[in-house]
């Protein structure tokens, strides 16, 4: 999300001064890339490049396509084959060993759903969120409608560009399949266009419950993800906004009254930073009880944690194995964290492994590809496979 906001920065920048754009967009990949579908760089026609699509070695080449685009002001669909090490087609060896197609939209300023207003309308608030990009994966002179649809899932609010007669009710019959997977996928719903289906998860939100200084780089590091951080504190001079400007709410309160400020939810971290024992204490009786909160970090020994559940336990509280499976102390991930800055990566990087459902270790040992390569699969249905197969016999011919 910290990507798209970067563009939608960059974008509203270029409407101030008259600039104009094109969007290009990750939308299918065959085998290994830097990049996954979904990759995004706006680029202005002075030149200016906002995200990135790859590494570094195809934005250069990627600049040229998108000025065409916004010369032709018409959508253009390019497809980068980086399987072969020796090629030199694009100047450099680039070895990643994958096929990469990108879409290029240039962007219509008086638009009201260019493929920019939609991400902005994805990231207006915090929910879920489907958009559908159409192309033609095989054909270079097929139409490339582009960026055309979109669901926003608490608001049940639906935007439709044109896509042809029928495709509504299709498209949004493929995003309630994407609502249940819980992920993003491609389809093809004709011989002629591939949908990438995209779902947006909630960006992470992350409580903060303490306004030290080793706090601090916690939300510097966090806001370069582009999380919604929230500093909470009960001291009146530690938790300002001068403090932590980088902080989207930075509040004061007692513990107890903490759930009554702020929202939990699945994708909601809760850190327990204060180093006020009776504090974190008090704010980590109320947590075990939330049922959506899936992850309490607590900083200290681990003696310090079972002190804890022995006081909650005392007073009556019945603590389930199911509730201290999701407190995690001693936080963070074991590299040998010293100062408060290399604490802070520890603890971002757990709590990105927990959300990601992995275990964290290094990625030399992993056996299989990094990324999931069944994620790259078409879904056709038997017609349509058979008729996607015969239009690409006749091409071939």
């Amino acid at each position: 999300m910290k990507e798209i906001t970067d563009i939608i920065r960059s974008y509203e920048q270029a409407l101030i001064t008259g600039k104009r754009m094109a969007l290009a967009t990750v939308v299918h990949v065959e085998g290994s890339s830097y990049r996954r579908p979904g990759a995004r760089m706006l680029v202005t026609d002075d030149g200016q490049l906002t995200g990135a699509i790859s590494g570094g070695c195809l934005e250069g080449d990627a600049l040229r396509k998108a000025l065409l685009a916004i010369s032709q002001q018409k959508n253009k669909l390019v497809t980068y084959d980086t399987t072969d090490e020796n090629d030199t087609t694009l100047g450099v060896q680039l070895g990643c060993n994958g096929i990469v197609h990108i879409l290029f939209e240039p962007i219509q300023t008086d638009d009201a759903d260019n493929p920019v207003e939609l991400l902005k309308k994805v990231s207006a608030k915090r929910q879920n969120a489907v958009l559908v990009t159409l192309f033609s994966l095989h054909s270079r002179t097929g139409a490339q409608p582009g960026t055309c649809f979109l669901h926003l899932q608490t608001d049940n609010q639906v935007t439709c560009n044109s896509t042809g007669p029928g495709m509504h009710d299709q498209l949004l019959s493929e995003t309630h399949t994407a609502y249940q997977r819980g992920d993003s996928f491609f389809k093809a719903f004709d011989s002629k266009r591939t949908g990438f289906v995209e779902y947006f998860n909630t960006p992470p939100s992350l409580i903060i419950a303490g306004a030290g200084n080793d706090t601090i780089p916690l939300t510097e590091m966090a806001n370069v993800l582009g999380w919604d951080v929230t500093v909470v504190d009960g001291r009146t001079g530690h938790a300002t906004r001068q403090r932590f400007p980088k902080a989207g709410k930075v509040l004061v309160s007692r513990a107890e009254d903490v759930l009554k400020h702020i929202t939990v939810d699945e994708r909601t971290f809760v850190l327990l930073m204060t180093h006020n024992y009776n504090y974190d204490l008090a704010l980590l009786k109320q947590l075990l009880t939330v049922d959506a909160c899936q992850y309490v970090g607590a900083l200290g020994p681990k003696k310090k944690l079972e002190r804890m559940y022995s006081e909650l336990e005392n007073e009556g509280m019945v603590i389930t194995n199911e509730q201290k499976a999701k407190v995690y102390g001693p936080v963070g991930l074991d590299i040998g964290a010293e100062t408060s800055e290399e604490i802070a990566l520890s603890v971002l990087a757990e709590i990105k492994a927990v959300l990601g459902r992995r275990a964290g270790f290094s990625l030399r040992e992993k056996l299989e590809p990094i990324h999931n390569r069944a994620n790259q699969h078409v879904d056709y249905t038997r017609d349509e496979k058979e008729d996607f197969l015969c239009a690409v016999q006749t091409a071939s011919n």
